[in-house]
């Protein structure tokens, strides 16, 4: 008999709404698929909201005897942290970061089959010291020693039509997206969301690929990057024999990718991608990480402060990203 897969999950900043919704997710996918989870985080505030939501988890603490567990708890850090911290706390900004540096451990191991992770503040991590802190996909990279990844989102509207989204260029101001669109960025996500069409085993892999500049670029009249740039990538990555259209008005591609003509659309900035996607799939939408040497998903969505401690989370897109995690994870 095989033994279920382990998904590391961790709590995110703890005073978000993370540790809320993974406890939620956790607790409903239990009796859905034997999967076995190891929340990487906080044992005190796991135990807390497990025991205010009234979940019923048996929550067992890494390393105590037993068998037959399905969730284990696992603290990096020497010690438990406050039981009340302010929004953002820098605490609260290390140990998430921490937690996400175990979860990848655990991954290249080979002890965990997928890292699902809950929100961080950017904002909070970069004021607690981490000033080159980028984003999860980014640190994420760097630990694994990948350097070719690509950030994907994907999820269904209300209708099952779904969206795949790979970004060319990730958190970039917007003042700097046109420098920091290049050839070799553009066919990169190109090739990992055909790629990930396959992975997904969709029956084609057919991308369209966003311009840059409004009507895509008006043959040169309302900017050059699609003649100079994402032009030349969609003709490198068509000769070797994807399956890819573009530069094309992103204000149209969205809608026919979401009608069913094309199976992934590459964006070339974060918002371009990810205000379509949400808009149709903010409660099923999963973050992908394509490129890395594990599988990786996390929600679509932050750490949502002003509802944090109220019992009010949706855990839907945790779920989602729990279930993608174990698709991928082949369990």
């Amino acid at each position: 008999m095989s033994v279920p897969p382990l998904i590391a999950v961790t709590l995110g900043d703890v005073t978000g709404i993370g540790p809320e919704i993974v406890l939620k997710a956790v607790a409903a996918e239990l009796p859905v698929h034997p999967a076995r989870y190891l929340v990487l985080g906080d044992e005190a505030c796991a135990r807390h909201w497990n025991d205010r939501l009234g979940l019923g988890l048996e929550l067992r603490r890494e390393g105590a005897p037993g068998e037959g567990w399905r969730v284990l708890v696992r603290e990096t850090r020497g010690s438990s942290l406050p039981a009340a911290l302010p929004a953002g706390a820098p605490e609260a900004a290390r140990a998430a970061l921490a937690w996400v540096e175990e979860g990848a451990r655990r991954c290249l191991s080979g002890e965990a089959a997928a890292l699902v992770t809950a929100p961080v503040s950017k904002q909070a991590i970069i004021r607690a010291g981490h000033v080159d802190f980028v984003g999860q996909t980014e640190f994420l990279a760097r630990l694994a020693g990948a350097p070719r990844t690509v950030m994907m989102l994907l999820g269904p509207d209300e209708r099952g039509r779904w969206l795949r989204v790979a970004l060319a260029t990730t958190h970039v101001p917007l003042s700097r997206v046109a420098a920091a669109v290049t050839r070799d960025k553009v066919e990169l996500a190109i090739e990992q969301a055909a790629r990930a069409c396959q992975t997904l085993r969709l029956p084609r892999a057919r991308v369209g690929v966003c311009g840059l500049n409004p009507h895509a670029g008006e043959g040169g009249h309302l900017g050059t990057e699609e003649l100079s740039v994402i032009g030349p990538a969609v003709e490198e990555a068509r000769a070797r024999g994807l399956d890819v259209t573009g530069p094309l008005a992103a204000d149209t591609l969205f809608h026919e990718a979401l009608r069913g003509d094309y199976d992934a659309v590459v964006a070339m900035y974060h918002d371009q991608g990810l205000a379509p996607l949400k808009m149709a799939a903010f409660d099923q939408g999963v973050n992908w990480t394509l490129g890395l040497p594990f599988v990786r998903t996390s929600p679509d969505h932050g750490t949502a402060y002003p509802i944090a401690g109220r019992g009010l989370a949706n855990p839907s897109s945790m779920i989602a990203a729990l279930r993608l995690a174990r698709t991928l994870a082949g369990a």
